[in-house]
């Protein structure tokens, strides 16, 4: 119990400490005459970037830790011209017709 209260706090001054430097940030910005709008959809693209990094520009996982559709997702990245292929770290799988024969067994199998 006394484990998970210190974790409680620990995520507390944490959040406190990004909310005075996103308040910092704030003023900065105001006083350098950047507008609401402007800041608002950089504001956006740098958290959904962010959240993409961190799942290797997996869209269904972020758009789940996102807290939105992956489609409005998707719609998204479009208004802000957002790369989505920059975001990827290029680990695709190849195509089933070069795969190895053992390979495609194991994914049926695990299909199942």
């Amino acid at each position: 119990m006394c484990l998970k209260v210190l974790r409680s706090l620990k995520r507390f001054e944490k959040r406190g400490i990004v909310k005075d430097q996103l308040e910092a940030l704030v003023l900065q910005m105001y006083k350098g005459g950047i507008l609401y709008s402007e800041a608002v959809r950089e504001f956006k693209k740098r958290f959904i970037i962010s959240v993409l990094q961190e799942n290797h520009g997996n869209q269904c996982k972020a758009a789940r830790e996102l807290g939105m559709h992956r489609n409005t997702l998707s719609r998204t990245l479009d208004e802000l011209k957002v790369d989505i292929r920059a975001l990827r770290d290029g680990a695709r799988r190849p195509p089933r017709s070069a795969r190895p024969a053992a390979a495609l067994a194991l994914e049926k199998k695990a299909a199942r």
